[in-house]
């Protein structure tokens, strides 16, 4: 790889920032530099795939250099990303060679979209949105910030997923449905209606079963 790579940190220490390392690496001139470590001061004194540990308020030293994607699956990642932005760090859109991302759609600063993923045209994926493989995602969707959408789910087109809120593996959201904030979709859920901020949902058809939630 030349000296033009792009030098990447992955904020998160965890079984998901070595897949999102690993998706990394597929993308042509993107070289993972560090993960970034935020709870355990520990950990930096180790290595993960043999790539360095940095503790987060060493890593302004990286800003200008550097970019960074956060890969915690948890809707509650924003804390470790204003973290990182408060000294200087800039963030990387990240999409794998094999997802297949409309020329029409716009994905946000921070959005890591994994592969096999497909999002269809006139869809705005708003920043530091996770989009894990082999999610489905239809036109003319909104998918607000710090949203988790997880494998295999199907959210149809002309829908909104509201900020900070979670979409379970293999759940359906059907057309022209809107979801709130910080709501929790669970696990092969199928919904068809209109869902309120701060709520789970799970089943088929999916009904309320929590509410005063803040996102997973």
């Amino acid at each position: 790889m030349g000296s033009d790579a792009r030098l990447l940190l992955i904020l998160g220490t965890r079984t998901f920032a070595e897949e999102v390392a690993d998706w990394a690496g597929a993308i042509p001139q993107v070289r993972v530099a560090g993960f970034v470590e935020n709870m355990d001061a520990a950990r930096c004194r180790e290595t993960l795939g043999g790539v360095p540990i940095h503790w987060i308020d060493d890593i302004g030293r990286f800003a200008g250099t550097h970019e960074a994607v956060c890969a915690l699956s948890t809707t509650r990642r924003s804390r470790f990303i204003q973290q990182a932005e408060d000294l200087g760090i800039t963030f990387a859109t990240l999409i794998h060679p094999a997802a297949n991302v409309s020329s029409q759609t716009q994905v946000g600063k921070g959005a890591i979209v994994g592969p096999g993923v497909v999002i269809g045209s006139h869809t705005h994926v708003g920043p530091h949105v996770v989009v894990n493989r082999g999610a489905l995602i239809g036109h003319h969707t909104r998918i607000g910030r710090f949203c988790t959408v997880q494998p295999g789910a199907n959210i149809a087109g002309a829908c909104t997923i509201g900020e900070a809120t979670y979409v379970g593996m293999g759940a359906v959201i059907l057309d022209h449905v809107t979801v709130g904030s910080h709501a929790i979709v669970g696990a092969g859920a199928v919904v068809t209606r209109d869902v309120p901020d701060r709520v789970q949902v799970v089943g088929v058809p999916a009904r309320i079963v929590k509410e005063d939630i803040e996102g997973k």
